[in-house]
């Protein structure tokens, strides 16, 4: 069996034999004027040689991005959604294409990382009316034998509205028992771990897409979905990735399966958050974080509420700090995150206090929440909780 760290190495070596130099792997932080919070892809650094900048580094690159996106908040919890997780990466700057990508990917997946053929599953841009079938995709996949699900939305990537993009093809693992069932689209459990994305258009303002002027490869793998299925855990918190969080957490604090998920989920990425140098605050980044302290405390009091971050051992700092190669102090990044939850709890007896007043015993409307807010500083998701018995 491989372990993460194994993982890591097979994957860039495979790529360092096929002439790719690695890329150091960047902070959650984006470059100076990106108008993005947090870094989401493994391609968000490289954006402006996808555009046509040369790399100094050459045209085959490979690397591990860690990566932070919100858009899943509501996911975490379920057995793959993380809000901090690691991209491993490759890229083509205008060099080779998708057949090349996609021979590469199915000979890593079954020879490099011995993943039965038989448990594979892809899936091909099927078109649309401003892009027809991605047919090299199509004709690759078919040559190597592998079942082929063709859809439209899914297998389209963009980094935001506007920007490049172009179609995908992504390749599935099937982590049910017996014979695979179904398709991707049809049945949860084939599930995603690595897309190849052809970087061939800039998506305009008006919607209309224009060609790069070098067409690009940009592949994602995810470290944790890959460890799941190769160590054949059911979620990727029962990997070696989360060890020690799941051997203390669940000693130290009794929650459901889904809590004690977010819990280790939002303590571990607010964790490496700080790391890259960002403190809570009231907007930006800093309220990213924030929100993530805040919705841990508020699901670790909902039970008890002289349970308290200072319980957490340094033990689950040193080994996230180590594992993402952070050089903040462990001391430090334990301070802030204790210094917020007095900050929330603080501002937890406070509302409690306003909104006690008879003003507020009846449905609240804007005007209220702007009251609040704006004089109180009690954010209107805060003074919904608040209104909320279990807080």
């Amino acid at each position: 069996m491989q372990t993460n760290g194994t993982i890591s190495r097979t994957f860039i070596d495979f790529f360092l034999d096929r002439d790719h130099v690695p890329t150091t792997g960047s902070t959650l932080i984006p470059r100076l004027g990106d108008p993005v919070l947090f870094t989401t892809s493994g391609m968000h650094p490289l954006t402006p040689y996808l555009e046509g900048e040369p790399h100094p580094l050459g045209r085959r690159l490979v690397g591990i991005q860690r990566c932070l996106r919100t858009t899943d908040l509501d996911e975490v919890g379920d057995p793959t959604h993380l809000t901090v997780f690691e991209m491993l990466g490759s890229w083509s700057l205008g060099d080779y294409g998708s057949g090349q990508t996609l021979r590469w990917g199915y000979e890593l997946m079954t020879q490099g990382f011995g993943i039965d053929p038989s448990r594979l599953y892809v899936t091909v841009f099927g078109g649309d009316g401003q892009v027809p079938i991605d047919q090299e995709s199509l004709r690759t996949w078919q040559e190597l034998g592998l079942p082929i699900e063709l859809t439209t939305d899914d297998n389209w990537w963009s980094n935001g509205p506007t920007g490049p993009c172009g179609p995908d093809s992504e390749i599935f693992v099937w982590t049910g028992e017996g014979d695979p069932e179904g398709t991707p689209s049809t049945d949860k459990r084939w599930v995603e771990v690595w897309n190849h994305v052809m970087m061939r258009y800039r998506r305009l303002d008006d919607g209309s897409l224009e060609p790069l002027q070098q067409q690009n490869i940009d592949t994602g793998l995810g470290l944790e979905r890959l460890t799941m299925l190769l160590e054949g855990k059911d979620s990727v918190y029962e990997t070696s990735l989360f060890e020690p969080w799941m051997r203390i957490v669940p000693e130290l604090w009794r929650l459901d399966e889904q809590s004690q998920r977010i819990v280790i989920d939002h303590l571990r990425s607010s964790i490496v958050i700080v790391g890259d140098g960002v403190y809570p605050s009231n907007t930006g980044r800093g309220y990213v974080l924030r929100r993530l302290i805040r919705r841990v405390l508020t699901l670790l009091w909902r039970d008890d509420d002289s349970r308290t971050l200072s319980d957490l051992p340094m033990e689950l700092f040193e080994h996230t700090l180590r594992h993402f190669h952070q050089g903040e102090t462990v001391t430090l990044v334990r301070r802030i995150l204790i210094d917020e939850e007095i900050r929330f709890s603080n501002l937890l007896d406070r509302g409690r206090k306003v909104l006690s007043h008879d003003r507020f015993h009846k449905s609240l409307d804007d005007t209220d929440y702007e009251y609040l807010h704006e004089t109180h500083g009690l954010p209107r998701e805060l003074v919904d909780s608040l209104l909320q018995p279990s807080l």
